[in-house]
């Protein structure tokens, strides 16, 4: 009796090629905030060649055309907004899939989160999983900005008190520095270094924020005003460049805000993620 091959068939073969080059094809709008590369084999192959660790990872792991088809499949999830597929696919996928996850795990805690210990856990797994990135790949842009991004969703759990007193901002600051050292063009880094100037001033004060943690007014202006030059297209730049804006002074800034919002909800969406950010923008400053 002739066998039959049951995992893998001409048509899932043709499904799953027409799948990745319908990704490959957006993935330069999809990725113009974090730069990341499109993950087929010869990257996860050009990666493995400069990290041994990495190397041998993926060799136990199926080999470089197999880590490549599980990375596209999460962010074919991520895209998509099936953000807790995205997090189990990418999850298994180790340094390159760990993007995919954690990225779908910040934004699930903020659209989707169902309980505070859940969401908490979830984020917490996501920052093991971003140091594990760094450990096995730590000259990748976005090992480092994935772990800084965990990091600070985790404080914004816990309070931005307590996470200073943890240490954390320390953390999240050396982590996106880290990040845009190795990719200064990373505009989703820069919304965070944006909004991490304008929540320690917030809390803090000029002077103690200043003194303490070498944050300015200006340096946060600049970093969110460097993320809409480099991702123009972004709705999440203008909501977040209104939010820090609105800590560093509510007054002041409110008719700004509310400008940086309209432009937000006039953004036309690349996916499932931008769709969310427009969404609420239409619904105007919280």
């Amino acid at each position: 009796m002739r066998r039959i091959n049951r995992t893998r068939t001409p048509s899932r073969d043709l499904e799953g090629r027409a799948a990745s080059d319908a990704l490959q094809a957006r993935w330069k709008r999809l990725h113009e905030g974090d730069r990341e590369a499109y993950p087929d084999a010869p990257e996860v192959s050009r990666w493995a060649k400069t990290q041994a660790l990495f190397a041998s990872w993926v060799e136990a792991h199926g080999g470089a055309q197999v880590l490549a088809e599980g990375v596209q499949r999460a962010w074919r999830e991520f895209h998509a907004g099936k953000f807790r597929r995205a997090i189990e696919v990418g999850g298994k996928m180790g340094a390159l899939g760990a993007t995919a996850a954690n990225k779908a795990a910040a934004i699930y805690s903020v659209y989707e989160g169902r309980t505070e210990a859940g969401t908490s856990r979830l984020l917490q797994a996501a920052v093991t999983r971003a140091e594990q990135a760094v450990e096995l790949l730590p000259d990748y842009a976005n090992a480092h900005y994935t772990l800084a991004l965990a990091q600070g969703r985790y404080s914004q759990r816990i309070s931005i008190v307590q996470a200073l007193a943890n240490g954390l901002a320390t953390q999240v600051r050396s982590a996106l520095d880290r990040t845009l050292k190795l990719e200064p063009r990373h505009a989703e880094a820069h919304i965070a270094l944006g909004l991490f100037h304008a929540e320690i001033l917030g809390k803090l004060g000029s002077l103690v924020a200043r003194l303490t943690y070498q944050v300015s007014q200006d340096a946060a202006i600049e970093h969110f005003r460097r993320a809409i030059k480099l991702a123009p297209r972004s709705p999440i730049a203008r909501m977040e460049y209104a939010h820090g804006l609105l800590l560093l002074d509510a007054v002041a800034h409110r008719e700004q805000a509310r400008e940086l919002y309209a432009q937000a909800a006039a953004c036309e969406p690349a996916d499932a993620t931008e769709r969310l950010d427009v969404e609420r923008a239409k619904r105007g400053l919280p």
